[in-house]
């Protein structure tokens, strides 16, 4: 006779182990702003990324294991590919990513033996800052829709107390750094701060920015990087100098992710609605613009 637990005992069992996993993870920051959408984390790769584009105004963030969250991801993109191919690039929203994620997660966690260690976020710019969506996606398939700002992961209920005070609404690009990397940090180091840190160890080599980019048309996504991340975290940190960056000549600002051009990262904006995936109709345009 197999041993027998119960439903109850099972799935308990599978909650408790997904959010211990969850919650030795460095925690991430979504927040929006004047400018767009923000996205902060601590991460020292750069070849495991916790941001990436989903679609022309959407983007996928994640805290957990990478692998899971990876394919995730890639099956994100597809789906919005797929739904913008079939229909109408509008049709291609974060709602209906979100409810979409929600319904993959739910079932891996119900069926799977051992469930996803991932907390993702699906978020949407929109022409004003009223109209950004922003949804939470935890590993049991529950969808939350946040307003104004999210964390993931790690010591969220202390990061998010942190902005709670300090987030308003209409602030400036390096208002809403300085305020992520308060939350993240903490000002003094070992003195009950969110992250443990001291802010002025923090260098632009230990961190993950984007940004969702209000004021672009069609792929609103980049990276923020280089001489631009720089001069933010000097603005976030009183008496911190710019490191000193020599930029190549004619380097881009990333705005089409790190792997929009691979096959299953194709969605693009640079064409037309219904013109296949991406929607280019055999039109391609510049990856980004030049950096900041």
């Amino acid at each position: 006779m197999p041993f027998y637990v119960s439903p109850e005992q099972a799935m308990k069992d599978k909650a408790d182990y997904a959010r211990k996993a969850i919650t030795r993870i460095r925690s991430g920051v979504v927040m929006t702003c004047d400018a767009g959408i923000l996205f902060v984390a601590p991460n020292p790769s750069r070849a495991l990324r916790k941001f990436s584009e989903i679609y022309d105004r959407i983007a996928f963030a994640a805290v957990g294991r990478y692998n899971e969250f990876e394919n995730l991801r890639k099956a994100g993109v597809r789906y919005a590919d797929m739904t913008g191919f079939q229909y109408d690039r509008q049709d291609v929203t974060a709602r209906g990513l979100a409810n979409w994620y929600a319904q993959l997660l739910g079932t891996i966690f119900t069926e799977s033996p051992k469930p996803y260690e991932v907390e993702i976020v699906v978020a949407e710019v929109g022409k004003i800052q009223d109209d950004d969506q922003i949804y939470r996606i935890t590993f049991d398939g529950s969808v939350a829709d946040e307003h104004g700002f999210v964390v993931m992961g790690g010591q969220a209920d202390q990061v998010a107390a942190v902005l709670k005070d300090e987030y308003s609404d209409g602030m400036t690009l390096s208002q809403a750094f300085t305020t992520a990397i308060q939350a993240l940090a903490g000002p003094v180091k070992g003195e009950g701060s969110a992250g443990g840190g001291d802010r002025n160890d923090i260098t632009a080599a230990q961190l993950e920015v984007a940004l969702l980019d209000r004021g672009r048309s069609h792929r609103t996504f980049r990276r923020l990087t280089g001489a631009r991340l720089e001069t933010l975290l000097a603005e976030a940190i009183p008496g911190k100098k710019p490191e000193a960056i020599a930029e190549p000549a004619g380097e881009t600002d990333q705005g089409a992710d790190d792997s929009a051009g691979e096959a299953d990262q194709g969605t693009g904006g640079n064409g037309q609605k219904g013109k296949g995936p991406g929607g280019s109709g055999g039109k391609t345009e510049p990856p980004g613009d030049a950096t900041d």
